[in-house]
Order: structure tokens, then sequence, then C-alpha cells
């Protein structure tokens, strides 16, 4: 793991990833604005939940999901018009759906699971 770098006031990266993203800035624009890409912004941002203070430490925290190519692709448009990296996006999708208890609704699968 590498050392943080002090990134625009901000003691790392990842803490600048934080905090902008709770000033409602999107991923597009903290990247630009870091000098870093998008999907490094995101990276970054799963950090964050992955390694919370120690006084905030629950379950939160990442795994990784593969997901065909394919798929993210059918996703790529829609991702791009949030400013958002597909991955993100799939992991809004998924965090939506489960969230709101969606999950059968979504699947529409009922009359199989009854048998």
């Amino acid at each position: 793991m590498s050392s943080a770098k002090p990134t625009l006031g901000y003691p790392s990266r990842t803490a600048a990833v934080a905090a902008f993203r709770a000033q409602g800035m999107e991923i597009n624009a903290i990247a630009e604005r870091i000098g870093i890409s998008p999907s490094t912004v995101s990276a970054l941002e799963c950090s964050v939940g992955r390694y919370p203070p120690k006084s905030q430490r629950g379950d939160s925290t990442c795994r990784t999901v593969h997901l065909p190519v394919g798929l993210l692709q059918r996703l790529a448009p829609h991702a791009r018009r949030r400013g958002l990296t597909r991955e993100t996006l799939a992991w809004m999708i998924v965090d939506a759906v489960a969230e709101s208890d969606l999950v059968d609704a979504v699947l529409d699968d009922a009359e199989e699971l009854a048998s």
C-alpha cells in the first residue's frame, strides 16, 4: 500500500474524494479537479467505505463483484449521462434495488420461486 498523498489541502486523495462527494460533486468533476481518472476516483470512493475511521467501522466493507464486459458496455451510455463510471452505476443500481426491496419485482420470478 502506498503512503497518503496530500491533495488540495486534504491529507490524502481518498479524503479529498470523500469531501468532494459529500459536497455533491460528480465523479468526472472530482477527477478533473484532482488530476486523476474517473475510475481512480471510484476506487478511492470505495476505499472510504472499506477503511472508515475505527470509531465508525461496522459492516460497511466493499467486496469485489465481477461483471461481464457486455453488461458494463450496456450500462456505459447511462453512466456517461450521469458522469459516473459503469461500475459505480452498477453499484448504485444494485444498492437502490436492495434498499427498496425490489429484487422480486425486478427479477419477476415469483412463480419459479413458489414451485
